[in-house]
């Protein structure tokens, strides 16, 4: 849900409009750009925090993430249209995309009993797929790969719009492990695969996170829970979780099957790629069900046509 500022405030070329959401080391703006190339844009702006801004590791994550994201192309990935400095200040410009994470979509079915019909389900997730896919194989200019790990995979990070356009964002902590420190990767100890908390960082640990998201969205409920992080760790190594059919008999068994393989704990058994996830997954829904236009309907009617909430 968005905050509109008291009264637009300037920022270099833009002009911040509302307060989109904050985390430990951004916060991220709807603005109009006022003058440049995007003249006349509504965008999402993601600026450093001021008080991170003369700390030189946060500075450097930040213009790291900036630099990976422009090279990142892809229908469901959000977009980074241009990255700079204002007063010393880094900040990234991104589409803006017009509707809801599915953090908020999954909490809102839960409080209304409603689970997301299955096709629906297989579908985001083949999507999410999709785009981990496209990160993780992404090469830059001169051919060579980038290496994108993405170690942030979760609902909250993936959009969908009003049109039903589904977009993962925030490479924020891309990569971070191979730069050192452990702490803001395990930022969602949900969805961080047994290997990731031993410090190793490879696509597999986002194939992991995936197949969490997956499971939530056919029941609605984390995989592995605890109250402390270091409980939900020993759930995930243990493959301590309630299966799905269990929760949902609807599911087919092979849908469980291929999540029980995301969920193996030596990630070299796991799905070799997230192009193999999405060639498992892609006849196990319908097409004619599992569409944007289906889904933003779906949304409509979770929270209707002008619900901010």
């Amino acid at each position: 849900m968005s905050t509109p500022l008291p009264r637009p405030q300037p920022f270099g070329d833009y002009e911040l409009q509302a307060l989109l959401g904050r985390g430990g080391m951004a916060e991220v703006f709807r603005a109009r750009a006022l003058a440049g190339p995007l003249q006349g844009q509504v965008i999402a702006l993601k600026r450093l925090l001021p008080g991170l801004a003369g700390d030189a590791d946060s500075v450097e994550q930040f213009a790291r993430e900036a630099d990976l994201s422009r090279q990142l192309r892809h229908p469901n990935i959000v977009e980074v249209l241009e990255a700079g400095q204002v007063d010393g200040r880094g900040y990234i410009a991104m589409e803006l995309v017009d509707g809801r994470d599915l953090g908020r979509i999954l909490k809102r079915c839960l409080a209304r009993g409603i689970p997301l019909p299955v096709d629906f389900a297989l579908y985001l997730a083949h999507t999410l797929f999709e785009a981990l896919s496209h990160a993780h194989t992404a090469v830059d200019a001169e051919g060579e790969p980038l290496g994108v790990v993405h170690c942030d995979v979760s609902p909250s990070n993936l959009f969908i719009s009003r049109t039903g356009e589904i977009k993962l964002g925030d490479f924020g902590v891309a990569r971070a492990l191979l730069h050192g420190g452990l702490g803001e990767v395990l930022g969602k100890p949900y969805y961080a695969s047994p290997e990731m908390v031993e410090g190793q960082v490879e696509p597999a640990a986002d194939l992991w996170a995936a197949t969490v998201v997956l499971y939530e969205l056919l029941t609605l409920r984390r995989p592995f829970i605890g109250a402390t992080p270091e409980e939900v760790f020993t759930h995930a190594r243990a493959r301590a979780y309630v299966p799905i059919r269990e929760l949902r008999p609807d599911v087919p068994p092979w849908v469980e099957a291929l999540v029980a393989l995301g969920f193996h704990v030596d990630p070299r058994s796991r799905p070799i790629s997230a192009r193999e996830f999405c060639t498992a997954l892609e006849p196990l829904y319908d097409h004619d069900v599992g569409t944007p236009l289906a889904i933003a309907a779906v949304v409509r009617g979770l929270f209707g046509v002008s619900d901010g909430t």
